[in-house]
């Protein structure tokens, strides 16, 4: 029994153009598809309250980023707005920013001490290994020290965060620093440490569960003494935050990131409880030429 054979020439030109066909399927699917293998997790990045992501800024792109917090102690109230710009500086390797605090109290108000800060991006996030950032901050002495709105000499903290996605949800942040405020009233050094944890689980692209927890080993001048009877008190503060962020992506690659926490106070030492509420805006600051597909 023969079999039926197509001309050469016809057969070439089909199989040309099934993969033709075949291909340009595939390459309209591929955006799509290399989107939806991303991990949800990084919809929403470096957008935490209490505890710092290891994630510096893209290059051309600036944060401005607006904190309010609001704390209850023993029927007292105190609220600290603050606000937050972060650049990058040159590339994501290198970034600056500066944050400006203020407070409320139930007596006064006034501006605290002023930071200004320099980040490493020294590893990105890899397949086993999480993504670093130390930061150096410079604490300049813009608070009333008399007031108690400020430690009233230039100091310098440090700051060591770690950010790790570890699931298509979830991520995982930790932290651990310490400022020095040297010759602090004229008479001691004061040092204070940090730690901290937190785990974001990502419902979906754009909306985030957050729960962090921050612990600090503090010292200060008591107050209430002379100055040459000057002592240092010494303080443990601990809370446990549960709070969610919501991105709205908007045109010309900016994002919007609204959210708000819970604190809850573990020590004496610590506010009993507490509100914050978080609003980031990030957007372009060069003009990028868009991508030629070769």
């Amino acid at each position: 029994m023969k079999l039926a054979r197509f001309p050469r020439s016809h057969f070439r030109s089909r199989l040309r153009l099934i993969i033709a066909s075949a291909w340009s399927q595939a390459y309209l699917l591929l955006p799509s598809a290399l989107i939806a293998s991303e991990p949800l997790a990084k919809g929403i990045q470096d957008n935490s309250f209490f505890i710092e992501e290891a994630y510096n800024q893209e290059p051309g792109v600036v944060q401005h980023i607006f904190n309010l917090a609001i704390d209850f102690t023993n029927g007292s109230r105190e609220i600290a707005p603050s606000f937050t710009q972060e650049w990058p500086v040159f590339s994501q390797t290198h970034q600056f920013s500066y944050t400006i605090p203020y407070l409320f109290t139930e007596d006064d108000n006034g501006m605290e001490d002023m930071r200004l800060n320099y980040r490493l991006q020294a590893f990105m996030e890899g397949k086993y290994t999480p993504a670093f950032a130390p930061r150096l901050s410079l604490v300049l002495p813009t608070g009333d020290s008399d007031k108690g709105f400020g430690a009233g000499v230039v100091a310098y903290e440090f700051n060591l965060p770690f950010s790790k996605i570890v699931s298509d949800r979830w991520t995982l942040h930790f932290n651990a620093g310490m400022s020095v405020f040297p010759n602090a009233h004229q008479s001691r050094h004061l040092t204070n440490y940090n730690v901290g944890a937190s785990a974001i689980y990502a419902v979906s692209r754009d909306f985030n569960l957050m729960l962090e927890t921050l612990a600090g080993w503090n010292e200060d001048i008591a107050e209430g003494v002379f100055a040459f009877e000057e002592t240092v008190e010494r303080s443990t503060s601990a809370i446990i935050s549960p709070g969610a962020r919501y991105a709205l992506n908007l045109p010309n690659d900016a994002q919007l990131v609204i959210g708000a926490a819970l604190p809850i106070g573990l020590t004496s030492d610590t506010p009993d409880w507490g509100l914050f509420f978080y609003c980031s805006f990030e957007h372009p600051f060069v003009r990028t030429e868009p991508r030629q597909i070769k």
